[in-house]
């Protein structure tokens, strides 16, 4: 089992201040936008369910069928889920794909396939594996879990299309640039990409603010 490496809220802008230091491109996003939030989630049924719902939406449209759910059932747990029929949560602006895949992740929880307690203690390969064995989780749903709820340091979702997109523009790259090419970009952030892809997160949302 490998080094498990987290940071968290007292050591965060420190971590950036390191990042910026060495990329110039990182520097002039802090300097521009300030730090990153520190985007941080529960450990909880509720998290993945959300996290299944921001699966190729845009975040407020998750956001709009997350809270319609908890207008439906209040508490959201595995328990109250399941007992939603299908009707109820196409309702409730889940999709049919979506409504299988957190009914599946219901009876994960409820069966104990999955343990969301225990996925604090594995490493990120073991936890990952323990995340995608469910369907509709995959590895960009498995690595934001890790690094939003398990603070996991060293992770960078090549799948995350803002991502991609950030580091394009932060470091002025071809729109044809490859993931391979990317990849070998934020290898250069190690030890800390999940917190090099929360700076580049938030550049690609001030970017964007009218």
């Amino acid at each position: 089992m490998s080094v498990i490496q987290t940071f968290d809220e007292s050591n965060f802008n420190a971590i950036c201040n390191v990042l910026a230091e060495k990329d110039p491109d990182i520097s002039l996003i802090l300097d521009t936008y300030g730090y990153p939030p520190f985007w941080s989630r529960a450990a909880s049924f509720e998290t993945l369910v959300h996290i299944i719902l921001e699966q190729q939406v845009s975040l407020a449209s998750a956001r709009a069928a997350l809270n319609k759910l908890q207008d439906k059932i209040g508490y959201i747990s595995a328990n109250n889920l399941a007992a939603l029929s299908n009707e109820e949560l196409k309702a409730c602006y889940f999709s049919r794909q979506k409504i299988v895949y957190v009914k599946d992740l219901a009876q994960a929880v409820l069966k104990n396939e999955l343990n969301l307690q225990t996925l604090v203690l594995l490493d990120n390969d073991l936890a990952r594996l323990n995340l995608t064995q469910i369907k509709g989780i995959g590895n960009w749903s498995a690595d934001v879990y890790l690094m939003m709820v398990l603070h996991r340091s060293d992770l960078f979702p090549i799948g995350d299309i803002a991502l991609l997109t950030s580091v394009k523009e932060t470091k002025k790259l071809p729109k044809e640039t490859s993931r391979d090419e990317i990849t070998s970009i934020a290898n250069e952030w190690k030890p800390y990409r999940t917190i090099a892809a929360f700076i580049l997160w938030h550049s690609y949302l001030c970017r964007r603010k009218k």
